[in-house]
């Protein structure tokens, strides 16, 4: 039994994981500071009266808020604004084409698979006739189809959010919380939303939806299949 926290949990990724967003650096003590007085100086004196010298608390002793506010219970101000953007210090969002096209081509690598061992065990979606065409084993050739894309999309993003298709497009997925790559139950949960209905019901009209509702989705371009584990497709190029 997995103990990855599950999508959008909030966990914290691995330290080794190379995609993670790493915090901003501070500058190292002193640096972008004044020159150094006296240690008896006011520090609220400039020698020069310039614009570097610091302001007094004001009366009453309570500190000033950075400018632009802040301390906003969600990462925003004090005044409503907007919280910080998950997406900020990670690649940019993937072009929506570039992804369709690299899911097309995991499609028909799996496909080809798929095909060659229905094909060598005789499991055949019809069955043709001198009076027609007949549905034969069809749901045993969708469970195959099921198992394999399922674990080929899970395992291959979480071992490193790339795909073949990806990998050759420059592209990959990430959390959209941490820019980390996703673990094996949120690439599942990924896996089960674009391919099981794929496999079983409607393979061209949810593929179309779920993986074309990227081209309209504001602002990260997710597909559903992203908005249900809670992750992105960033350009690694």
């Amino acid at each position: 039994m997995t103990t990855e926290p599950p999508p959008g949990s909030g966990g914290e990724p691995p330290e080794d994981d190379p995609f993670r967003k790493q915090p901003p650096q501070q500058p190292p003590y002193g640096q972008g500071q004044g020159p150094q007085g006296s240690p008896y100086d006011s520090p609220y004196d400039s020698p020069y009266g310039g614009a570097g010298a610091q302001q007094p608390p004001p009366h009453g002793g309570g500190q000033q808020p950075p400018y632009g506010g802040g301390g906003g219970r969600y990462g925003g101000d004090a005044y409503g604004g907007s919280p910080a953007d998950p997406l900020s210090g990670m690649p940019p969002l993937a072009d929506s084409g570039r992804r369709t096209l690299a899911r097309i081509i995991d499609m028909i690598m799996v496909a080809v698979v798929v095909w060659l061992l229905t094909w060598g065990f005789g499991v055949n979606e019809y069955d043709v006739d001198g009076d027609g065409v007949e549905v034969g084993k069809s749901f045993a050739q969708s469970l195959v189809a099921a198992v394999l894309y399922i674990a080929y999309d899970t395992f291959l993003t979480a071992k490193s959010g790339q795909t073949l298709g990806k990998k050759w497009l420059g592209l990959r997925v990430a959390n959209l919380d941490n820019g980390s790559t996703p673990s094996t139950q949120t690439s599942l949960v990924r896996a089960l939303v674009l391919w099981v209905p794929f496999a079983f019901c409607c393979a061209c009209l949810w593929t179309a939806i779920c993986g074309g509702w990227s081209f309209f989705d504001k602002p990260y371009k997710q597909g559903l299949h992203d908005k249900a584990a809670k992750t992105v497709v960033v350009s690694t190029g």
